[in-house]
């Protein structure tokens, strides 16, 4: 069990990933006809089918770490989708300008970075200030 402050952590870094999950999702779904011409611009495979999963995860993912459901799974999930959407969409070592370069080199390692703090949630779990937390069992001794 967590303590009640690391709950507290964990909420504000499930919200502080959701945000941007969140943010990628609805700006892909108001924006679909450009965002599929861009994948199909990165090479993605079978866009028809890859364009809808991305926003769905971006959405649903978002909203789930909000609420704090099914962190431990959703974490490794959004962890490999994380790593994938850097190899397919921020692929530097394709890059011939060196100002682009760098940029996308950026790009690519936060996602990185992003990926390690989806797997942590793995570990840790959502904590109590979530669905996860409200419905796991309680001891008696106030843990």
């Amino acid at each position: 069990m967590t303590r009640p402050v690391d709950s507290g952590v964990i909420f504000i870094a499930r919200l502080a990933l959701a945000v941007l999950f969140l943010w990628g999702g609805v700006t892909k779904l108001l924006g679909y006809a450009g965002f599929v011409s861009y994948m199909q611009s990165k090479g993605v495979p079978v866009v028809q089918i890859a364009a809808p999963i991305a926003v769905a995860v971006e959405t649903l993912g978002g909203l789930f770490l909000v609420l704090g459901f099914k962190i431990r799974p959703l974490g490794f999930i959004l962890a490999v989708y994380t790593i994938a959407t850097a190899v397919l969409g921020h692929d530097f070592w394709n890059i011939t300008d060196p100002v682009m370069q760098h940029d996308m080199l950026i790009h690519f390692l936060k996602n990185v970075g992003i990926a390690g703090g989806f797997l942590l949630l793995c570990t840790t779990g959502a904590g109590r200030i979530s669905i996860d937390g409200a419905r796991a069992p309680r001891s008696g001794l106030g843990r």
